[in-house]
C-alpha cells in the first residue's frame, strides 16, 4: 500500500462514498480487496502515511509539504481573503491553538468560542463557519494537523503533535521536486499541447486485467489527457440534472489492459449491503472483456462487504 502511494504521489480524499471513497477506491483498483484498516494503521499509527489539505501523502514528502505551509501569500483575491481572515481573527486563533494545546486531539464539535458564530447571508456553511475556516487555514498553515479520525470525523491536534520533525526545504527546490513526482507518476502527460513523456516511463506489456477506476483517480483525473491518450470522453455527472445526464450519478470507467473500453453505472447500499450496477456502458469499436468485468466487480464487492450483486437485466 505504500508502494502504491509512492508510485501515485498521493490519494486525493473525499467524503462521497456512492460505492467507496475515492482513497479506497484507488487503493483497490490497484491492489484488489486489502484490509482497510491498513489505511489508517499507516496514518494514524505508524506515521508512514500523512493527510494534509485533503490529500494523503507519504511522510518522506513532508519536507516538500513544509515548504508549502510556509509559502508566501499569494496576490489572488483567495488568497488575500485568507491571509486577511487569519489576521483579523487573532482571537479564535488563539483560542484553538490553545485548546488543542491543552485538550488535543479533539473534534471540531469539542471547540465552541463566541467567535466561531457568522453572520446569517453565510448560512449554508453552518452557524460555526468562522471555526470551520479557522482549523482549514491553520491546517494549510501546518499549525495544526488530523491526528485521527473518530467514525469519519476529523481529529485535530497541534501539528508538531503529529508531523515528525523534518527539513523544511526551500521553496523553489520544493516546488520542482513536487512536479518532477508529479511527472514520473503520469508518466506522460500534456504540454504546451503536445504529450510528453517521462524518462523512466515503462514501455513494457501491460497484462490484461480489468478494473474499475475511481473519478479521482489520476490516471483518468486530467480529462484532457485522457481523452488524448484513450480517445475516452468523460465527466463526472453528480453535479449534473439528472434529466440531462449520459450515463449516471457517479459513472466508473472500465480499464482493461492498456484502454478504456467502458463505463458502469454503480450504486452501494450499505443498509442492505447490496452492489447494484445500474447500466454498462461499452465503448463503441471496443471490445468489451464481460467476463473480465464480472471477475472485477465480484472483486468489488468481495472489498465493500456487500451480501449481493445485481446486475442489469440486458447487458
Amino acid at each position: 500500500m505504500r508502494a502504491t502511494v509512492r508510485r501515485l504521489g498521493f490519494l486525493q480524499m473525499d467524503p462521497i462514498a456512492t460505492v467507496a471513497t475515492p482513497q479506497e477506491l484507488v487503493l483497490w483498483s490497484r491492489l484488489g480487496p486489502y484490509d482497510r484498516g491498513e489505511l489508517d494503521r499507516l496514518l494514524w499509527k505508524d506515521r508512514k502515511l500523512i493527510e494534509w489539505n485533503a490529500f494523503i501523502y507519504p511522510v518522506e514528502d513532508l519536507p516538500i509539504l513544509r515548504a508549502l505551509m510556509r509559502r508566501p501569500w499569494g496576490k489572488a483575491k483567495w488568497q488575500q481573503w485568507q491571509k486577511t481572515f487569519l489576521q483579523e481573527q487573532t482571537r479564535l486563533r488563539r483560542y484553538v491553538l490553545r485548546e488543542l494545546e491543552r485538550r488535543g486531539p479533539l473534534p471540531s464539535r469539542e471547540l465552541e468560542h463566541t467567535d466561531a458564530k457568522y453572520h446569517e447571508r453565510t448560512v449554508w456553511w453552518g452557524t460555526r463557519a468562522q471555526l470551520t475556516w479557522m482549523l482549514e487555514l491553520l491546517a494549510i498553515r501546518g499549525k495544526i494537523a488530523v491526528a485521527g479520525r473518530d467514525r469519519g470525523q476529523r481529529l485535530w491536534d497541534l501539528a508538531e503533535r503529529v508531523y515528525p520533525e523534518t527539513e523544511t526545504l526551500p521553496l523553489r527546490e520544493a516546488l520542482a521536486l513536487r512536479e518532477e513526482k508529479k511527472r514520473r507518476s503520469l508518466g506522460v502527460w500534456l504540454e504546451r499541447g503536445q504529450l510528453r513523456v517521462h524518462p523512466e516511463a515503462e514501455d513494457g506489456p501491460v497484462p490484461k486485467r480489468t478494473t474499475l477506476l475511481s473519478p479521482f483517480d489520476r490516471l483518468i483525473h486530467d480529462r484532457k489527457r485522457a481523452e488524448t491518450l484513450w480517445d475516452f470522453f468523460y465527466r463526472l455527472e453528480m453535479y449534473v440534472p439528472k434529466a440531462k445526464r449520459q450515463y449516471g450519478y457517479y459513472v466508473l470507467p472500465v480499464l482493461h489492459g492498456d484502454r478504456i473500453v467502458g463505463r458502469i453505472d454503480p450504486l452501494f447500499d450499505r443498509k442492505s449491503r447490496v452492489l447494484t450496477v445500474n447500466a454498462i456502458y461499452p465503448e463503441d469499436g471496443l471490445r468489451f472483456p464481460a467476463t473480465g468485468l464480472e471477475r472485477a466487480l465480484k472483486s468489488l464487492a468481495r472489498f465493500l462487504g456487500a451480501d449481493e450483486l445485481v446486475m442489469p437485466k440486458s447487458r
